[in-house]
């Protein structure tokens, strides 16, 4: 480091959001980020969690999706002892909740019978099962939404009249939420892939199981990873982390040198070191780096790379989607709704639709989640907060015309974060299928991991978080490769008690 302190250079320098060295926000957790001005842990970033049948997957409730025995934060989660409110099984249909857990209303404030809502959804299954003749007859990609069409014209008797037309556009409405961006930018060849999911959307998240050998290395305070490749199918649904990540991110982060408010504005390359420049006048010089900052920076430019990156990285960062999701979190001072787990309004299109996470039914809390994404959420950034909340507020009040005001409420702007600029990545239309390996093959001695990074786990903490021990595997090998001994390197001082899990970055989930 520059100011004669020398003395104090590390061997890797993790650059991103999660459990880092060089943090650009003023606090940890990056699109993770648990708000508690309610006066109760509040998640306005990454939520869901997919749970185990064995086991008892940006906002008040965290989900975190393939919480199961090989989940790699699954033994984590479990020793802190963190609750889980289950919303789903293995066969809902909307990824992270069941049927029984909604009610829908049209625009004009009346209930959407449960049959139609039932019948609906198993027309939606069907219709998106049809997309992969459509997927295998066709070279060339396409979108969902075109497929969508396709199916409907081939199936007629699949199409859907009057209320059962606005129902299908709220099921619509909740498949862009999870990928956050419209069906008309997601690739019909890779979507279903990407997410693990099944067309009858049971879960089958395929890890490649990490089993994490704790040895120390010359006393430095580094620990080897061996990384098994055995596919391993894990059932169970979904569920709600009650207490938020946050104590995840605490647990992560104990031991770690953590240098907040430290915006990297260049990293250049050569003679074997990084030297890497923040924003503040610092500069940081390491034998190597891991860059898990987020896609939506990376697009941005927002960090000058000497020498530039190779046009096949650069490539690959552009090719890449970046979704936007976005959170309003109303606190009420009573409860007017009923005790159901998620709140909808359908209308004719997808855009028009919306819902509501009623964290009351699990809290005892009496807050609703709104919850934007796509295009509708790029445009309800664009407003101030208060525009925001008065929309939301009048859907509500569509609903329940008795509602009250809220008392106090959160907005997130996920996309027009600097730290950001988006909530998780996805695949456009017309994606390569080699662009992940792209983005993740490290450039001598810089590496690059977040949730990004991974085919498989994609938009996900535990994706973010394996590719995270991943990259520090490579820069360990790496630097075990040139230098043969760590004593040779400055390291950072570990505990010697240090865990595994803190010295790897951790990104984003699901929101």
């Amino acid at each position: 480091i520059e100011r004669q302190e020398e003395a104090a250079v590390p061997c890797v320098i993790v650059i991103g959001g999660g459990v880092i060295l060089l943090e650009s926000r003023e606090r940890l957790g990056g699109r993770i980020h648990t708000d508690f001005s309610f006066g109760c842990p509040v998640d306005m970033g990454a939520s869901w969690k997919a749970l185990d049948l064995n086991i008892s997957l940006t906002l008040l409730l965290y989900k975190l999706h393939g919480v199961c025995n090989e989940n790699p934060l699954a033994p984590l989660i479990s020793s802190l002892g963190l609750k889980l409110y289950r919303t789903s099984g293995d066969n809902s249909v909307l990824y992270d909740h069941d049927l029984e857990s909604y009610t829908l209303f049209d625009m004009d404030g009346r209930k959407v019978p449960q049959e139609i809502v039932v019948e609906v959804g198993d027309v939606f299954k069907r219709i998106l099962k049809e997309t992969e003749k459509v997927r295998d007859e066709h070279k060339k990609d396409m979108s969902v939404l075109k497929a969508i069409s396709i199916v409907l014209d081939r199936n007629p008797e699949l199409r859907q009249e009057g209320l059962a037309y606005e129902v299908m556009q709220w099921y619509i409405c909740r498949m862009e939420a999870w990928f956050a961006a419209d069906t008309d930018m997601i690739s019909l060849k890779c979507w279903d892939q990407a997410n693990q999911l099944h067309f009858n959307f049971k879960l089958y998240i395929h890890l490649s199981l990490l089993q994490i050998r704790i040895s120390k290395l010359f006393n430095t305070g580094l620990h080897e990873v061996t990384l098994i490749n055995l596919e391993q199918v894990l059932l169970g649904g979904h569920g709600l982390m009650v207490q938020g990540y946050d104590p995840i991110i605490k647990e992560l982060a104990k031991d770690i040198d953590v240098r907040l408010n430290h915006r990297v504005s260049k990293i250049s390359r050569g003679c074997d070191k990084v030297v890497v420049k923040v924003e503040n006048g610092l500069s940081f010089i390491a034998d190597a780096a891991i860059v898990t900052v987020p896609l939506g920076v990376l697009k941005a430019n927002l960090i000058q790379f000497e020498p530039k990156l190779p046009e096949w990285k650069v490539a690959a960062i552009s090719d890449i989607g970046v979704g936007n999701e976005n959170k309003i979190a109303l606190l009420f001072d009573r409860v007017f709704w009923p005790n159901v787990e998620l709140l909808g309004i359908v209308a004719r299109t997808s855009y028009s639709c919306g819902y509501f996470l009623n964290l009351h039914k699990a809290t005892g809390h009496p807050i609703l989640v709104y919850m934007a994404a796509g295009r509708f959420a790029d445009d309800l950034e664009k407003f101030s907060d208060e525009y925001a909340v008065k929309f939301v507020m009048s859907q509500l009040k569509k609903m329940f015309p008795d509602a009250t005001e809220p008392v106090q409420y959160l907005v997130s702007h996920w996309g027009t974060d600097p730290n950001s600029l988006g909530c998780y990545s996805y695949d456009p239309v017309g994606m390569a299928g080699d662009v992940y390996d792209k983005l993740r093959e490290p450039l001598d001695n810089l590496f690059f991991g977040g949730e990004a990074v991974t085919e498989e786990h994609q938009g996900s903490v535990h994706g973010a978080y394996s590719s995270g021990v991943l990259a520090a595997r490579n820069c360990e090998n790496h630097l075990l490769e040139r230098l043969g001994d760590f004593r040779k390197l400055q390291l950072i001082s570990f505990s010697g008690d240090a865990l595994l899990e803190p010295i790897f970055p951790l990104q984003i989930s699901r929101m």
